[in-house]
């Protein structure tokens, strides 16, 4: 990307990608450091090229203010206090969200470890049908932009903790179809490599690789109820476990039919789903007002740099936070 800037804290060789930027005796290091901070999404990249960049006479031809040396210094300790307040109460913000977080799991955990009549605890391949998709090779041969195309399914589909896969970005022919492995709307989808053991709900037909598993679940088991406990640190940690010791992380058909499932009566299934959602709901209200919380500190840190290079910071300027 164009624009980031950090000190060096070492003697270091640099390529093509980077430019050398060195103050001369008028000019505070830390000065010019917050001047590119403040721009660094203003940099104007060389038009045409493949990838953003800027060349060296660009960076010659950059128009800084420079205020004498004191008012620089002045300027960079203001900065200084009011960012080390703001990073303060952004780690505070973070470490309620990771708090929530860890909540909610906590609280899903409580509910699938309790035991009461009719329960029972199978083998995740004793539950439901485990079948590993499969793709045409090599896939660009297959992908296609026509109208008759199908839905060819990837991990970037979806993102993490969603419930749902609604749209996919490809498609491939029907050709390609023959040689993968249908999925259905209702049907359970499950990644098996890298971002191994995340869940989704199918709302449309599709096409999966061999890096999604389908579960095809029988009458008896509530799909809502499966993909809260498959989403839950309860499972998770099972497919940690399963995947251990392999060098790039995935999870066989084999492994995962042996992961242990909690299994209640449907009716209780039903009442479980709806005790976590109402769980899943108050700490997403939660997690939301953190979240806004750090995007108003992240704006505020724009306002300030904003202030500072436009003559608007004072000595007496207080950061409220």
């Amino acid at each position: 990307p164009v624009g980031p800037v950090n000190f060096a804290t070492q003697k270091i060789c640099i390529g093509r990608g980077l430019a050398a930027i060195r103050p001369k005796e008028n000019v505070d290091r830390d000065y010019l450091f917050y001047f590119f901070l403040k721009n660094e999404a203003d940099l104007e990249s060389t038009s045409g090229a493949v990838f953003d960049s800027i060349n060296s006479k660009q960076i010659r031809n950059i128009k800084i203010p420079i205020p004498p040396l004191p008012e620089q210094k002045l300027i960079v300790a203001i900065l200084d206090e009011a960012f080390e307040a703001i990073d303060k109460a952004k780690a505070n913000v973070e470490r309620n969200i990771h708090n929530v977080e860890e909540l909610f799991q906590s609280k899903l955990n409580e509910v699938f470890s309790q035991r009461g009549e009719g329960w029972e605890e199978k083998n995740l391949g004793d539950v439901c049908v485990v079948e590993r998709g499969s793709s045409p090779r090599p896939i660009k041969n297959y992908l296609t932009n026509d109208a008759d195309g199908v839905n060819w399914i990837k991990i970037g589909d979806v993102g993490e903790g969603d419930k749902y896969l609604v749209k996919t970005k490809q498609k491939i022919t029907r050709e390609g179809a023959e040689k993968s492995r249908f999925v259905d709307i209702g049907d359970f989808i499950l990644s098996n490599s890298m971002s191994y053991g995340r869940p989704y709900i199918m709302k449309i037909p599709g096409y999966i690789h061999d890096g999604w598993f389908v579960l095809r679940l029988p009458e008896e088991v509530n799909p809502d109820y499966l993909w809260q406990l498959l989403a839950s640190n309860h499972l998770v940690k099972q497919f940690e476990s399963l995947a251990a010791g392999a060098i790039v992380k995935n999870i066989s058909s084999t492994l995962v039919k042996k992961a242990k499932v909690p299994l209640p009566p449907y009716e209780v299934q039903k009442k479980i789903v709806a005790e976590t959602d109402e769980i899943r709901t108050q700490c997403s209200k939660l997690k939301d007002t953190y979240e806004k919380q750090l995007s108003y500190l992240e704006e505020l840190k724009k306002s300030i740099l904003q202030k500072a290079f436009s003559g608007e910071l004072t000595v007496n300027e207080h950061v409220a936070v």
